[in-house]
């Protein structure tokens, strides 16, 4: 069984490559053609969770699953928030043939996810990128949406502003302007995309802030417990969502609109593989505004580990 480090997850799926396999894998998911049981959460105290997450493809023939331990202070000590491993199994024979470094392989999927819905979903003349958020999936998510989108200014709110000017200054030479800014209302002002990449338990972005033509990526929440939009932003916009079972079950900001009256269950239009495959219409005017609840799914994680690993020597 071959076991893949980070350093090769990230040399042999370039960003802009990850997104045209992550879209795929989506597509297979709309189409049955996946197998995925909703992920568990075993609580481990401390704010800290244990996530268990099956999944099996029938292109290419393989199953298997991502072990993940979700520790979200863990950046205070220089470590990824997500410690786990993938593992890949061969569906023809059952025979496991890959463990693959999970930290790096959620990392880049997460953000192709999110990249992948802006390709699809934002306008096209899009130029104007808000980050909320300044931890690892923003250092992800900008290089992402730059493969998709030719963003000409970034904005970056975080809680702490010094965070937020750290980023700024790290990635200065990838785009004309990027900037902190002091309010997430500030960030998203005229901004085109919005990606909210942060871990608030409750709501940071507003439905008021938000403006004709918009596309919002609601990525950070990923547990039924936690929203990072309020119920007026969820009732603002055309809301996709990358499985509706996962949806219904763990999209804290869907949920909790829906139980508040705010939305009906119909405010759901579909999943976002059947926009990619053109099955379901996405924007339909550009004064729109779209939004993509991201979950992450077992599909995006095996697609990817194993596109890696047919790559290797």
């Amino acid at each position: 069984m071959r076991q893949i480090s980070a350093e090769e997850v990230y040399a042999a799926l370039p960003i802009g490559e990850c997104i045209d396999v992550v879209a795929k894998a989506m597509v297979a998911v709309s189409r049955g053609q996946a197998v995925l049981p909703l992920r568990s959460l075993m609580p481990l105290g401390s704010g800290n969770a244990m996530g268990i997450m099956p999944g099996g493809l029938s292109s290419p023939a393989v199953h298997g699953i991502k072990l993940v331990s979700l520790y979200p202070r863990n950046p205070e000590r220089g470590l990824s928030s997500h410690q786990g491993v993938i593992l890949l199994f061969d569906t023809e024979t059952g025979r496991p043939i890959a463990a693959v470094d999970g930290a790096s392989v959620t990392a880049q999927r997460t953000a192709a996810a999110s990249a992948a819905a802006t390709r699809a979903l934002a306008r096209k003349d899009a130029r104007v990128l808000a980050i909320l958020g300044a931890g690892e999936q923003a250092e992800h998510h900008l290089p992402a949406h730059l493969a998709v989108r030719a963003f000409e200014e970034v904005r970056v709110w975080t809680r702490t502003f010094a965070k937020a000017q750290a980023f700024a200054a790290r990635h200065a030479h990838s785009v004309l302007s990027i900037r902190a800014v002091a309010s997430a209302q500030e960030a998203v002002a005229g901004a085109d995309v919005v990606v909210t990449v942060t871990a608030s338990p409750t709501a940071i972005l507003r439905g008021e802030w938000l403006q004709p033509g918009q596309h919002v990526n609601l990525v950070g929440a990923s547990v039924a417990s936690a929203r990072e939009i309020d119920d007026a932003g969820v009732a603002r916009g055309r809301f996709f969502v990358d499985t509706l079972a996962g949806a219904k079950a763990q999209a804290g900001e869907y949920i909790d609109a829906l139980n508040a009256g705010v939305v009906t269950e119909g405010h759901i239009l579909g999943e976002i593989g059947r926009v990619y495959d053109r099955s379901l219409a996405g924007r339909l005017r550009d004064d729109d505004v779209t939004i993509y609840k991201s979950l992450g799914v077992a599909a995006q994680d095996l697609a990817v580990a194993y596109e890696i690993l047919s790559r290797l020597p």
